[in-house]
């Protein structure tokens, strides 16, 4: 946590002060050892065990002027702590020290025949800036995973989540300190002037990458004025396909818990396909579970003679990302219709086909165009944790660096080394 020197401090001189300590940080963090640097997270790890009470106390000034300000209950979700979330956070930096340092890992080492030896070697990225909305959390999943990977990191909280932020930010700077490494390894802004984010943004000389998490508005602002590189995705309008070839019982129970397991992640389903052949035997079944969860069902044509209670659906919602207890459902003619139909609609974020059908499961992995693909699993396994990445940094929908869940080796770069004993170019 780091604070401005005086309460005069232009927003503009804050930043350059920020940018200037991660960049002599990160210089620090990139020598660290593993061991110094798993100390750290466990240090991080028992000082949000120990302070719990007062993390609570934070998150629950927060909570009460989202809800004076009658936030949606998606965001009053994305913004709530509990003991089981700050579990999550202790269990994901737990994880993440126990996960192999990519850093100085060499690789495709061979010799040449001029006798060098060539390889890559990972090392990390620099200074990364983080500018996120609502979610707390992400505080420490952004924290671990830039320290692990040797990193340091600026990082700019949604106004909303500020007095939960900075209690995070408290222990962190406290596990940091304990194992012998500088409190500016990570900078959790404690200012909230809308500002700090265009300044930080276009720093290219103390940052080296951004990493926004949040609304579309966000993150296309972000790409459009930034002056440094972007790890980004735009939305989670995520699909999943029952095929004519689906065990029903399977289609039922994914379809359900992708659904409503949380509504307001960006793993979250949002638009149903289900071949022709097996709507009228699956829709009425799974229509069921959804009117006891509360969600509200909007279909085409074909669906609506299915399920009486539907709303129509417009050209909207195929595109929509609902973040809410609503759900667009087609019925197509095939896997053909619904790879076609995802890969126009879809945000390429995640998309999970049902089939006991081997060569279609092979099919849908290779053709459909997103950051994950799944073969009769929830859309809702999408992200870091279940990934075994130990936390995630976001979720990439590009398709050069880092693509999918953004972890450890997500956050470092490669090198060329080259190995001689006195050998000259002929």
């Amino acid at each position: 946590m780091n604070k401005a020197e005086t309460p005069a401090m232009t927003i503009q001189d804050y930043m350059q002060t920020l940018g200037s300590q991660a960049r002599a940080a990160s210089r620090e963090i990139a020598r660290a050892g593993t061991a110094q640097k798993n100390a750290a997270l466990h240090g991080i790890a028992a000082a949000l065990d120990a302070s719990r009470e007062s993390l609570l106390a934070a998150n629950e000034l927060d909570l009460q002027a989202g809800r004076d300000k009658q936030l949606e209950a998606a965001l009053l979700d994305r913004l709530e702590l509990n003991d089981a979330r700050i579990d999550t956070m202790i269990e994901g930096l737990r994880q993440v020290a126990a996960l192999d340092d990519p850093v100085g890992a060499v690789s495709e080492l061979k010799f040449r025949p001029s006798g060098i030896q060539v390889g890559r070697m990972r090392v990390p990225l620099g200074v990364i800036g983080i500018i996120y909305e609502s979610r707390p959390n992400v505080t420490c999943e952004a924290a671990s995973l830039c320290l692990k990977s040797g990193n340091a990191t600026i990082l700019r909280g949604g106004s909303e989540a500020l007095h939960s932020n900075q209690a995070i930010a408290a222990c962190i700077a406290q596990g940091l300190e304990q194992a012998g490494l500088s409190k500016h390894v990570v900078q959790v802004l404690d200012r909230t002037e809308r500002e700090a984010v265009g300044e930080l943004i276009t720093m290219p000389e103390f940052v080296d990458v951004i990493v926004p998490r949040g609304g579309k508005g966000l993150i296309e602002r972000i790409s459009r004025d930034a002056r440094v590189p972007v790890i980004k995705h735009l939305d989670g309008n995520c699909h999943l396909y029952i095929d004519d070839d689906a065990d029903a019982g399977k289609a039922v129970k994914v379809a359900v818990n992708a659904k409503t397991q949380r509504y307001g992640t960006c793993c979250t389903l949002e638009s149903l396909l289900i071949a022709e052949s097996r709507a009228a035997e699956i829709l009425p079944e799974l229509a069921d579970s959804y009117r006891q969860h509360g969600v509200e069902m909007r279909g085409c044509k074909k669906t609506a003679g299915i399920i009486n209670d539907v709303v129509a659906a417009t050209e909207q919602d195929w595109e929509t990302e609902y973040l809410a207890p609503v759900i667009s459902i087609k019925v197509v003619s095939g896997i053909d219709e619904a790879i076609e139909h995802i890969n126009r609609y879809s945000s390429q974020h995640t998309e999970s086909i049902i089939t006991e059908n081997f060569p279609k499961s092979q099919r849908f992995l290779r053709e459909v165009d997103s950051s994950s693909v799944m073969v009769n699993a929830s859309t809702r396994f999408a992200d870091g944790f279940e990934y075994g990445l130990g936390a995630e940094i976001g979720i990439s929908t590009d398709k050069l660096h880092a693509r999918g869940p953004v972890g450890l080796e997500g956050l470092t770069s490669q090198k060329y080394i080259v190995l001689g004993d006195g050998h000259v170019r002929q």
